[in-house]
C-alpha cells in the first residue's frame, strides 16, 4: 500500500441536531474533521498508509481531535503541539430548499500560527509516494502559506506526487488573494481538483455556460478549461466534481478528469443523491477516492469511478469523515446501488 500524507486543519465541528437551526438548537453534536483530515481518514481506511501533518493546542481538546483520527488508524506522529486552540466551526445542516450554513470560528488556531520549524519535513516525506493539500490551508494565515510552500517544496525534492483541492472558501479569503497564491503553488502540482467556483475563483477559469443552482452542465466548457489549466501549469490531471444541486436534499452527482498529456477527456456515470444525510466531507471523500484509485494502480477512468462512488456514499454517513470500505464502494461503482439489506 502507499504511503500518503496530507496537511491541513483538524476542527471541532459542532452541528445542530435533527436539521435544526442555530436559534432553535439547546445543543450540538460533536465531531472532528477538516478537509485533508477527512481524506487521510479514508485513505486510512482503505488501508493506505495514511499520515496526517497539522498542529493542535497541548490540551485535552487537542488530544480528543488527535484521538479521532487514531481511531480510524491515520498516523498521528507528526502532529505538533503548538498554539492557543482548536479550530471550531458550526454547521446548520439544511434540508430541501433550505441551504446548510457553516460558522467559522478559527482565527488564532493552531494551525494558522504554526511555523516551517515545528516540523521535520525530511523525515515526513522519506519513503512518502503522495502529498496532499487543500486551498483551504493557506486560507486561514499568512504563517499557514509559508507552511503550505514550505511542505510542498519538500516534497517535489523527495519526487512525492502531489494532489491539490483547490477547495475556495469566501469566508476565509478573497478570491484576489486566493489567486494570488494558489497560482504560485500550482508549479509544485501535479493533479488539480476543484469544483466549478474552485476553477473560476482561484485560478481564473470558468466552465462555459455551467450553472449549478439551475442543474445545467456544460461538459464542453470543462473540457475548455482543463485543457487551459494543463497548458499554464502542466498538471499531469485535471478533475472536477461535478455536483447538480436540485436542493439541499437532492443532489446529481458525477465528475469529469482530463489527463494533461494526452488530453483525453472522461466523464463518470452519475448519481441521484436523495435524500441527502451529510454532505459536508463530500469533495474531500472524492479527493481520498481519486489519490486510492491512483495509488492502486488504476487507470484514470476507473480511479474517477471509484472516487465518485465513495463520495456518492459519504453523502448517506454523519459527520466529516467516510467510513464505508472498499467493497461499498466497489459495489456502488459496479452498479449495486439497491440498498438491499445486506445479511
Amino acid at each position: 500500500m502507499a504511503k500518503i500524507v496530507t496537511m491541513g486543519e483538524i476542527m471541532l465541528r459542532l452541528s445542530t441536531p435533527n436539521n435544526e437551526k442555530f436559534i432553535q438548537a439547546d445543543e450540538f453534536d460533536v465531531n472532528y474533521g477538516g478537509g485533508e483530515a477527512n481524506v487521510a481518514v479514508s485513505l486510512a481506511n482503505y488501508g493506505h498508509d495514511a499520515e496526517f501533518v497539522t498542529a493542535v493546542p497541548d490540551n485535552p481538546i487537542g488530544a480528543c481531535a488527535v484521538a479521532a483520527l487514531r481511531k480510524y488508524n491515520v498516523g498521528t506522529k507528526h502532529i505538533a503541539r503548538s498554539g492557543e486552540r482548536l479550530g471550531i466551526y458550526y454547521l446548520e445542516s439544511g434540508s430541501a430548499m433550505r441551504a446548510s450554513n457553516v460558522v467559522y470560528d478559527r482565527a488564532h488556531s493552531s494551525i494558522s500560527t504554526a511555523k516551517p520549524e515545528e516540523f521535520d519535513f525530511d523525515e515526513i516525506f522519506r519513503d512518502a509516494d503522495w502529498f496532499h493539500f487543500t486551498g483551504i490551508t493557506p486560507a486561514v494565515s499568512d504563517d499557514a502559506i509559508v507552511l503550505t510552500e514550505t511542505a510542498l517544496k519538500a516534497a517535489k525534492a523527495h519526487n512525492v506526487t502531489v494532489s491539490v483541492d483547490l477547495n475556495f472558501r469566501k469566508k476565509l479569503w478573497s478570491s484576489e488573494k486566493a489567486r494570488r497564491v494558489m497560482t504560485g503553488l500550482m508549479q509544485y502540482v501535479d493533479v488539480c481538483i476543484g469544483n466549478e467556483e474552485d476553477a473560476e475563483k482561484v485560478l481564473g477559469f470558468k466552465p462555459g455556460s455551467t450553472d449549478v443552482t439551475s442543474g445545467e452542465l456544460e461538459l464542453a466548457g470543462y473540457a475548455d478549461i482543463f485543457n487551459q489549466m494543463a497548458d499554464t501549469f502542466g498538471f499531469k490531471y485535471i478533475v472536477s466534481s461535478l455536483r447538480e444541486s436540485h436542493s439541499a436534499s437532492d443532489n446529481g452527482w458525477s465528475a469529469c478528469i482530463m489527463d494533461g498529456t494526452t488530453r483525453e477527456f472522461y466523464h463518470s456515470r452519475k448519481y441521484r443523491i436523495s435524500p441527502i444525510v451529510d454532505r459536508v466531507g463530500g469533495g474531500d471523500s472524492f479527493a481520498a477516492g481519486l489519490i486510492c484509485g491512483f495509488a492502486d494502480g488504476k487507470d484514470m477512468k476507473a480511479a474517477l469511478e471509484f472516487a465518485v462512488a465513495a463520495s456518492a456514499l459519504k453523502h448517506t454517513i454523519p459527520g466529516d469523515f467516510n467510513l464505508v470500505t472498499r467493497a461499498d464502494v466497489d459495489a456502488l461503482a459496479g452498479g449495486d446501488g439497491s440498498g438491499r439489506v445486506q445479511r
